[in-house]
């Protein structure tokens, strides 16, 4: 009788070509590299800026300051940066996503329970006054990821439609680990709008719950 045969070994999935994400209406896109950069930032100024002739300076104030937000989302190893510009009446719904690749320096790929333990007790060692982020792993379209939660205090005046005084900023991350890598894609959705954090948390989930991988 001949012994039975070892199963052969499972052969690791190939990366990924791309991701794709569904984006409510009203979100628009800022592709981060030097080469497209301007081009983007410039169709969103045209674009919150159609029909309205009599106001120069604040059309190129808001030019360099996106151009300055995505040139330091692109040093810290962004891809893409998305704008809310939904609106609600006359205000505008103030919220972010940065999507980041993250490659780690390890021979084999991290499990996402680790990274969630090790971010857990990064946030054990933070100052006593930081709110404790909620870290936790949950089960996506696109694989297993970690979750965090963050809220922090920032103090001066609120963003548009926030109550006045100090406020809060919510963000929630997104850590999903790149089939046939080590590196993880990150998604960071920020807002400042503390008194819908809830809500806001609720529509940032259902974006990273889209998230599928493209070959």
């Amino acid at each position: 009788m001949k012994p039975p045969e070892s199963p052969a070994p499972s052969t690791p999935p190939a990366p990924p070509a791309d991701y794709r994400l569904l984006l409510p209406e009203g979100w628009f896109r800022i592709l981060l590299d030097p080469d497209r950069r301007d081009k983007s930032v410039d169709a969103l100024v045209e674009r919150q800026f159609r029909g309205i002739d009599n106001a120069p300076h604040l059309k190129e104030e808001l030019r360099g300051d996106l151009r300055r937000r995505a040139a330091k989302a692109y040093r810290s190893g962004g891809i893409e940066l998305y704008l809310s510009l939904q609106a609600v009446g006359p205000f505008t719904i103030p919220a972010s996503l940065l999507v980041t690749l993250a490659p780690l320096r390890h021979a084999e790929p991290l499990p996402p329970e680790d990274l969630a333990r090790a971010l857990a007790e990064d946030a054990d060692d933070e100052d006593a006054g930081t709110p404790v982020p909620e870290v936790g792993v949950e089960e996506l379209a696109a694989g297993t990821a970690v979750r965090v939660r963050r809220l922090a205090p920032q103090p001066g005046g609120a963003a548009p439609g926030a109550p006045d005084g100090d406020h809060a900023s919510v963000s929630v991350e997104y850590h999903l680990p790149v089939p046939g890598t080590t590196a993880y894609l990150l998604l960071t959705f920020s807002t400042p709008l503390e008194p819908i954090a809830d809500a806001m948390a609720g529509l940032f989930d259902a974006i990273a719950g889209s998230l599928t991988w493209t070959e």
